[in-house]
């Protein structure tokens, strides 16, 4: 009973859902034909707003119709739910034969309208074939297949000229038809030169038959403006500095570079300056150098300015007292400038724009003055983070805030650790004097700083690095500006490119002069005697003079020597107390001492003005150090002279020292230095007696 209960509800049920399936089908066909009616009469009369809601209306109708769909595909499912398993069973076995029968059904009905279409095309056949249907094809014809012709008639009308005219066929032959090509392409077989040349005249008749007089008069002018410019270009022989910038052609930039020893390498490299006022420097930083003197680059500020204001890693290889430091200064000005001011207190504790490392701390404090003199002007506050002064006070000025830091590498990572600064605003980093920092063994403190600036600006390491139009484009855009790292040094020994090679992304080269040569303005001396000090002294040269010894003891022992005998003489050592190194220099250069005895701190770096002579007391260890050391006198183009004493002891150096002498024109070598046997050979070298100079025992 209850089977059958379930039964007649489930059939009942079934009749609903099927009843109310047929109702909205009605309704949604009524509601069709109702609007399909509707559309029909008001067509004519409808407007874009109408047909917009219409759009809409219909697109509501199809959404009702998928939900109903939807809903009617979910009823179906929950009824198949809810079905007993005997009755699933026996339903899909109804629609599984259900279907097949369909199946059947359909290859039937392909099967004869297959035959169908046989019998058609076989009916065809027959008529095509017997009641005339069918048409005769042409026979197609291959390119091999060709039946030559003999063409009579032109054989014949040759032998008639041939035999009775023959004036027809000289005229045939020497009256040629011209083939016109309109500029385009040439004849195959015949010369191009010769082709070219009889185009050209007879476009040129052409031309001159439809020519009015007054366009053959501009058409002369014309050519003989461009005959002018191209004899203008094929040779001019003034000189570059006689010509505007418009004018200067690659011959002539050449020719610039080599008056001045300017080398370069790396990519697309700029044109150099000429002067101040024909590059396009802005007018605030212009009124700057001005004001403070600097007439005319030097070489390696005629290069490096350029190369720095595109946003470009620069390596400057350049001698003491060239003025490096205005052609790393100037376009970190222009960089400072055009980022926001450092004004809010909130900004303050971001860190510097920019970080200078210098080598020694009178370097440091040489770069600061003239970092202060080009910034003071424009608003830019500069701090020197240095040995020897009280760590508290460098640090409350850098909480104060300021653009720029120039610091030593010792004090630098000092003040880092301790949290006094941090770099995560700084996007230039300059390095100065890089090959002296790596010799008092700077080099991983100079990883160390670099590791504390953020990597999320480095230029990519691609050829987009070399191009300009790229590294401008990224500098005028305001934000994540590329990192900038430039390095300046003397010399350019293994380390110092290993160095680069790790920092620096595709660098552009700059050498000014050779690197490591000693300065040419500078006359050198060598005196092979034991001690002839006084001897020098007392020889007439103006002060200041500056002498060079080795060791601290030597310096201070030499030093009081010298005031006992009458002589005006400071210190500078490693030794010394920062306040002590600033007091003797700012006494030699207000003139209250004539004499500086230094060892090697004072040998780079240090700009003091009209030194006459530098004195190498003792020698120095290598000829780098002595070729910084002379570098003291002999700058800004002024001329100087550095005298030497050798003993011995210094051997190691003679061979060097002789080619540093006779590469110099203005040096000349002493017969002692240059016949010394340990001056004819480089150190280490192994030599091998020839063999009428060995000696053979019986």
């Amino acid at each position: 009973m209850l089977e059958l209960f379930f039964s007649v509800c489930r059939d009942r049920r079934q009749k609903d859902k099927e009843r109310d399936r047929d109702k909205d089908r009605e309704r949604s066909r009524k509601d069709r034909e109702r609007d399909r009616d509707r559309r029909d009469k008001d067509r004519s009369k409808k407007s874009r707003s109408e047909s917009l809601m219409e759009q809409q209306t219909e697109e509501r109708r199809r959404q009702l119709d998928e939900e109903r769909k939807k809903r009617r595909i979910f009823q179906d499912i929950g009824r198949k739910m809810l079905e007993d398993p005997q009755e699933r069973e026996r339903r899909e076995r109804r629609e599984r034969m259900e279907r097949e029968n369909n199946g059947n059904d359909e290859d039937d009905g392909r099967q004869k309208i297959r035959e169908e279409k046989d019998k058609g095309k076989e009916l065809q056949a027959i008529k095509e074939r017997y009641l005339g249907g069918m048409k005769k094809r042409r026979r197609t014809r291959h390119l091999n297949d060709r039946k030559f012709v003999f063409e009579w008639d032109a054989l014949f009308c040759i032998f008639y000229c041939i035999a009775f005219d023959l004036d027809c066929l000289r005229s045939l032959f020497l009256e040629k038809h011209q083939v016109q090509l309109y500029g385009r392409g040439f004849i195959a077989g015949i010369d191009l030169k010769q082709q070219k040349r009889d185009q050209s005249r007879f476009y040129g008749d052409l031309m001159e038959k439809r020519r009015t007089l007054e366009e053959k008069e501009q058409e002369e002018l014309r050519l003989k403006k461009v005959r002018k410019k191209e004899a203008k270009q094929r040779w001019d022989d003034r000189h570059w500095s006689q010509k505007k910038m418009e004018e200067m052609t690659d011959r002539d930039w050449r020719i610039f570079r080599e008056d001045y020893s300017i080398t370069t390498k790396g990519g697309k490299i700029p044109n150099p300056i000429r002067n101040w006022k024909e590059y396009s420097l802005p007018p605030h930083i212009l009124e700057v150098i001005e004001k403070c003197g600097y007439k005319d680059p030097t070489p390696i500020q005629r290069q490096a300015i350029p190369i720095g204001l595109q946003n470009r890693d620069i390596i400057g290889v350049a001698e003491t007292g060239s003025g490096k430091t205005a052609a790393f200064l100037i376009p970190l000005l222009v960089w400072i400038t055009t980022l926001p001011k450092i004004d809010r207190i909130e900004d303050s504790d971001q860190g510097p724009y920019a970080v200078i490392l210098a080598p020694t701390r009178e370097l440091a404090q040489q770069i600061e003055e003239e970092t202060i003199k080009f910034g003071k002007p424009l608003g830019i506050r500069t701090v020197a983070v240095i040995g020897g002064i009280s760590r508290e006070d460098q640090g409350f000025k850098l909480r104060m805030g300021c653009e720029i830091v120039i610091a030593t590498p010792g004090r630098l990572i000092d003040v880092l650790e301790n949290r006094y600064l941090v770099l995560s605003r700084c996007t230039y980093v300059v390095l100065d004097e890089a090959d002296r920092m790596i010799d008092m063994g700077f080099e991983p403190d100079v990883q160390k700083i670099l590791e504390y600036i953020p990597v999320t600006n480095l230029k990519p390491d691609t050829d987009d690095a070399e191009d300009p139009e790229k590294m401008m484009q990224n500098f005028e855009s305001g934000k994540h500006k590329y990192r900038q790292t430039v390095m300046f040094t003397a010399t350019m020994p293994a380390a110092v490119e290993r160095l680069a090679r790790s920092y620096l992304r595709r660098p552009a080269v700059v050498y000014i002069g050779s690197a490591g040569k000693p300065h040419e303005r500078v006359e050198q001396k060598v005196i092979l005697l034991m001690k002839k000090l006084l001897d020098v002294l007392a020889s007439g040269f103006e002060p200041p003079i500056i002498i060079f010894v080795n060791q601290k003891k030597g310096c201070d022992v030499l030093a009081k020597s010298l005031e006992k005998i009458g002589y005006n003489a400071c210190t500078l050592h490693g030794g010394k107390g920062q306040e002590q190194r600033e007091f003797a220099l700012s006494n030699l250069k207000a003139g209250a001492k004539d004499i500086l005895v230094a060892t090697d701190v004072a040998g780079r770096g240090i700009d003091i003005q009209d030194v006459s002579m530098v004195l190498n007391y003792d020698m120095a260890k290598n000829i780098e150090d002595y070729i910084h050391r002379i570098g003291r006198t002999g700058r800004a183009g002024k001329s100087g002279m550095a005298m030497t004493f050798l003993t011995k002891e210094d051997s190691s150096v003679f061979y060097d020292l002789k080619q540093a002498i006779l590469e110099s024109p203005v040096s000349t070598c002493p017969p002692e230095l240059a016949n010394h046997p340990d001056a004819q050979h480089k150190p280490g070298t192994i030599l091998t007696k020839k063999r009428r100079e060995e000696t053979i025992f019986a």
